[in-house]
């Protein structure tokens, strides 16, 4: 794991100031609400304590016989009521505006992660730093909400400390000095959990995002048969318990060895608040003071205790977000894929590929080397070769999604470097084997999808779902098109297999009716015959640019031209007649299915 930056105290009130000027500019009004709410409820409970000290004081004395005092303590005691009830209604008012700033504030700081984590260079998302980064970055995006409240309870701690102090030192200066000085210990005490119990949590990104995952297979239905099957599940939860102590109980044991110092500094102050009552108590005895001062004095204490103990606890839980909105704040500033701004106003009538080579960031070697080949329109091609050879990432390249290390991908005239990767992809129908399973929604959005920028059409759905060999099984679905594809989501949900999953995921290629269709291992679990009445219509006309990756010897057979692929260079092309006729490469490749 790459060393994490240590913040500076500079860097941290950036953070926090970063932090307050988001939350305006998304929630004015609320901001302003919880920062005068900051104020009113670090008052309020003093003012509180004082009519408390006032009524107890005023009650002894109509307990004489004062007459005087009879009417002051109702007074009081009148006063002290409203004050606990406007504590009460501002307590409510203040939890609804949180709420909402929260919302507000959550969706809109995570739909920028979002939008921007799924715009960056694609070679990010492979990279290990770069989701380590992205990781606590949306821990923060999530958090963001109440880090401004926690702010805001940290200015309503200062300013309750403060006044505490100041309240206590109207009494007696020198008491007030004494509670402050006891205040130290346990806030550094505190202070040094913190900054630990931060650090392992940075430390331990990736042992929580392998949790995550260990506990998405643990409880998603697709595993559990496999995982019974194989007797895995004393294993993997073995595997989850490891990786949990090197993260939760590893901080639970940070925590226990501060126990001794946290235990010194609870006495501190415990012994502090004693010596400050002994004192009151030997004031009033002595009639130095009215017997109200007791509570007064008792009620700030503790006030100034909870107040100082509550800011350093909050400091505790916000170190950790501080650090997360500096990665927050570097994954916003990782650059975006790299974009041209010439448009694509047409099918290209060729696709050239010249002299292309290909290194990924950090890579020894390069994936592909110098291929040059070129795709006529209409020209359905199939590129071939062993798990490894470069075949997907030629695709990708060829998509725009990577750019050569060297070489140059045109489209007619244009370089692809100096188009708009978004105008292009619009003439692209994409489908790979390890396709993209909506099953949060219906199988009308899966085909849907293909084409969210049209306005949708029924037609166009029947159609999409016949030609993919679809329209059989979901025409007999509880309620069709409309069904919901989740059984642990959707209470009437269904749960298709994989075979039906890759027909749907055909249906919104097809519905997506593009011009230049690109497919990678389409039809794995389709049957044979089934796979070759959907190439009939994916071929049919002549209508479509078709580029194709297959092992099946029946997919690629039907293609104008092959291009064999080994160890990132093109080795042999031509039809499928004269690549058997050669008895190279491609044939060995295919002998079992060519003699089977």
């Amino acid at each position: 794991m790459a060393k994490q930056e240590k913040l500076t105290v500079r860097q941290s009130l950036g953070a926090l100031f970063e932090v307050a000027k988001l939350s305006f500019s998304i929630a004015p009004g609320a901001v302003t609400f919880k920062l005068f709410g900051s104020l009113i409820n670090a008052i309020l409970p003093i003012v509180t304590t004082y009519f408390a000290a006032r009524t107890t004081t005023e009650l002894v004395q109509a307990y004489g016989g004062s007459t005087a005092a009879k009417h002051a303590v109702i007074l009081y005691v009148v006063l002290t009521i409203i004050f606990g009830l406007v504590t009460t209604a501002w307590n409510s008012i203040d939890n609804y505006v949180q709420n909402r700033m929260r919302y507000l504030v959550e969706l809109r700081v995570s739909n920028r992660m979002y939008e921007r984590f799924l715009s960056l260079e694609f070679w990010r998302y492979e990279d290990k730093d770069t989701l380590d980064v992205y990781d606590r970055a949306t821990k923060f995006s999530f958090f963001f909400a109440y880090i401004f409240n926690s702010l805001s309870n940290l200015v309503s701690d200062i300013i309750a400390v403060a006044s505490a102090v100041i309240a206590l030192a109207i009494f007696n200066v020198g008491i007030a000095l004494f509670v402050l000085a006891a205040l130290f210990p346990g806030m550094y005490v505190q202070w040094r959990l913190s900054k630990r119990q931060a650090r392992n949590w940075r430390e331990t990104t990736d042992v929580r995002r392998e949790i995550g995952v260990l506990e998405w297979i643990l409880s998603y239905p697709r595993y559990i048969a496999e995982i019974r099957l194989y007797g895995l599940v004393r294993s993997l939860l073995d595997r989850r318990s490891e990786l949990k102590d090197t993260d939760e109980l590893k901080r639970v044991e940070i925590q226990k060895d501060v126990i001794p110092r946290q235990l010194f500094a609870d006495a501190v102050q415990s012994v502090a608040e004693l010596v400050t009552l002994i004192w009151v108590v030997l004031q009033i005895v002595a009639r130095k003071a009215p017997i109200g001062q007791f509570v007064y004095v008792q009620q700030l204490v503790s006030r100034a205790i909870n107040s100082a103990n509550g800011f350093i606890n909050t400091i505790g839980s916000m170190e950790e977000d501080i650090a997360n909105l500096f990665d927050y704040d570097r994954f916003m500033r990782f650059p975006l894929m790299v974009s041209g701004d010439v448009e694509v106003q047409n099918v290209p009538e060729k696709i050239i590929i010249d002299d292309v080579s290909f290194r990924y960031p950090g890579a020894d070697s390069d994936v592909l080397k110098n291929v040059s080949l070129t795709i006529e329109r209409s020209q359905h091609v199939a590129i071939v070769g062993e798990n490894g050879a470069g075949k997907s990432t030629l695709i990708k390249l060829i998509t725009g999604l990577y750019a050569p290390t060297s070489g140059s991908i045109r489209l007619d005239d244009i370089n692809l470097t100096n188009v708009d990767v978004v105008s292009w992809h619009k003439y692209l129908g994409f489908l790979q084997q390890s396709f993209a399973y909506y099953d949060f929604t219906t199988v009308l959005d899966n085909v849907r999808f293909g084409d969210v920028g049209s306005e949708y059409s029924e037609a166009r759905l029947e159609q999409a779902l016949r030609d993919a060999e679809a329209y059989e099984f979901v025409s007999k679905l509880p309620k069709q098109a409309k069904t919901p594809l989740n059984k642990s989501v959707h209470e009437d949900g269904v749960d298709l297999s994989g075979g039906q999953w890759q027909r749907l995921a055909l249906a919104r290629n097809f519905y997506r009716n593009s011009p230049i269709v690109i497919l990678d291992e389409p039809t794995s679990a389709i049957d044979a015959l089934a796979e070759a009445r959907i190439f009939d219509r994916l071929f049919k006309g002549k209508k479509r640019t078709v580029i194709t990756i297959s092992h099946r010897l029946s997919t690629i057979k039907k293609a104008d031209v092959i291009y064999m692929l080994k160890d990132g260079e093109i080795v042999e092309s031509g039809t499928h007649n004269e690549l058997i006729a050669k008895k190279g490469e491609f044939y060995h490749m295919f002998k079992s299915q060519i003699e089977g």
